[in-house]
């Protein structure tokens, strides 16, 4: 028999708010609230799926981190984040607080540290949705609407799109008189919601995804990042320790098999991991910059350290040659897919500590230095069309708009990875692969593009990995650029 809802809501045991001038005390008590609101869903979820069913509406809110300051005093002018831009209340709410221990004890401690104030830990009044919370249960799974014997929504809170967006960070966000101003970034339920899709997405959990993020549109690197991968793996003194495929496929012996998946995903993601997550993540995105977006979007609140595309592209002057590279310095967006969260106006800057990191990359596996590098590696303008057959069209207009913007190669997603990284503030940047020239009668034909893949994939690839080891070991503050930071900022990177 199912009971009709009541107004009044079952909620886990009341907890008052505590206030820390410890970053791990406070982050341990964030896993504890969590841990029970999850917990007392889950149970009551439960439940209410058996034949008895619901017996009342229940309720579970996120944690939350709050902190006041009443100081203008001026912090280290040389960071980009830790620090808040003026006095006031600010507070965020948060899930998955095992997932991001250490971001959030590193967060919390530089706060801690910049502005000399503790931080309160307490139930926030945001409710938590019960997808979210069973998806920490993997015996548990919430039944498509008209699937059970009782509407969900009735008894319990489920996700809210018009409170899940990006307005914080798409500096939209403006917070009424009575509410406090944002701390982090990204929404507990936008956290949520992105962990996600990225499972979906990735067919790996978000857990094993790393702080260095590479993105490719071929299949054909993920072979010789597997190859890379059991390398190290058999280096006891290389730091990595396992790397993970589609379905969460595991080994830490380079001699193992790495269990297929019955169906690849639609961005199948692997891992070569360290233990404080300072590894690789490599990411098939596929073709074309909605893909691109959606990768982002959704990697984007696990907070990565950097991503950077190594794809291909087409070159546009005469003087490359297939195989070359080029190294972004700008971008032309005609991708079409933010447009609405970023408009194309925006500039999109290289970062410097991206452009040596990939350079002295190039140099290292090339053997080239200097002037001489300039044989293989060209840097300028890329531009990312949304339209992957824009040859077929009539060529006047975008050839005119190529020459002007001064591009050297053209590609779909590259742009689009790189304007995601500016709105997201993760730092970002480009390293192609001359696959083709179309504008002087060089297409990728099948014969071609075989050789091209064999002698190039290795290479580029490398490349990209030794740049990520090198971003690796650069402390935190050098890599995030005050250039991604607006008037306006989160105090949490």
């Amino acid at each position: 028999m199912v009971h009709a809802p009541s107004d009044t809501a079952r909620t886990p045991p009341a907890s008052v708010p505590k206030t820390f001038s410890d970053a791990k005390a406070a982050v341990a008590h964030l896993i504890t609230l969590y841990d029970e609101a999850t917990q007392f869903l889950c149970e009551e979820f439960k439940s209410a799926m058996s034949p008895h069913g619901p017996s009342g509406r229940v309720r579970a809110y996120y944690p939350e981190i709050r902190l006041s300051t009443t100081s203008f005093a001026k912090i280290d002018s040389r960071l980009s984040f830790g620090h808040l831009a003026e006095p006031g209340t600010y507070a965020t709410t948060i899930t998955r607080p095992r997932l991001f221990r250490h971001y959030l004890e590193q967060q919390i401690d530089l706060l801690m540290c910049n502005h000399d104030v503790p931080v309160t830990i307490q139930i926030s009044q945001t409710p938590m949705p019960v997808h979210f919370a069973v998806a920490n249960d993997t015996g548990l799974s919430v039944p498509q609407q008209g699937a059970a014997d009782f509407t969900l929504r009735d008894y319990f809170d489920v996700p809210e799109l018009s409170s899940t967006n990006d307005d914080i960070v798409n500096g939209t966000f403006v917070p009424s008189d009575d509410q406090p101003g944002a701390l982090a970034p990204f929404t507990a339920q936008r956290v949520d919601y992105s962990l996600a899709r990225l499972t979906h997405y990735t067919a790996t959990d978000p857990g094993h995804f790393q702080n260095h993020v590479l993105f490719t549109n071929y299949q054909f690197y993920v072979a010789e990042f597997e190859a890379y991968a059991r390398h190290m793996l058999a280096d006891p003194n290389s730091g990595y320790e396992s790397f993970v495929g589609p379905g969460n496929a595991m080994i830490t012996d380079p001699d193992a098999p790495l269990a297929p998946t019955s169906k690849l995903p639609q961005m199948p993601s692997y891992h070569l991991t360290r233990s404080d997550g300072s590894g690789i993540t490599l990411v098939n995105i596929g073709v074309g910059p909605s893909n691109a977006k959606t990768a982002t979007d959704h990697i984007a609140v696990l907070r990565p350290h950097a991503w950077i595309m190594v794809g291909h592209c087409a070159g546009l002057r005469n003087s490359q040659s297939l195989g070359d590279f080029v190294l972004a310095h700008a971008y032309l967006r005609e991708d079409g897919v933010l447009d609405d969260d970023l408009p194309a106006w925006v500039p999109i800057p290289a970062l410097a500590e991206i452009q040596i990191a990939l350079e002295q990359a190039v140099a290292s596996e090339t053997e080239l230095e200097g002037y001489d590098l300039k044989r293989v590696m060209r840097t300028g303008t890329v531009a990312s069309f949304d339209n992957r057959n824009w040859e077929l069209r009539d060529q006047s207009g975008p050839v005119q708009r190529l020459s002007q913007s001064r591009a050297i190669a053209l590609d779909m997603e590259s742009a689009t990875i790189a304007a995601n990284g500016f709105r997201f503030r993760v730092p970002y940047g480009t390293l192609l692969c001359v696959s083709d020239k179309p504008l002087h009668g060089e297409l990728k034909l099948p014969g071609m593009a075989s050789d091209f893949y064999k002698t190039q994939v290795s290479r580029h690839l490398m490349i990209g990995i030794r740049a990520m080891e090198h971003l690796s070991q650069m402390p935190l503050e050098r890599i995030h650029s005050r250039k991604l930071r607006s008037f306006d900022e989160t105090a949490f990177l």
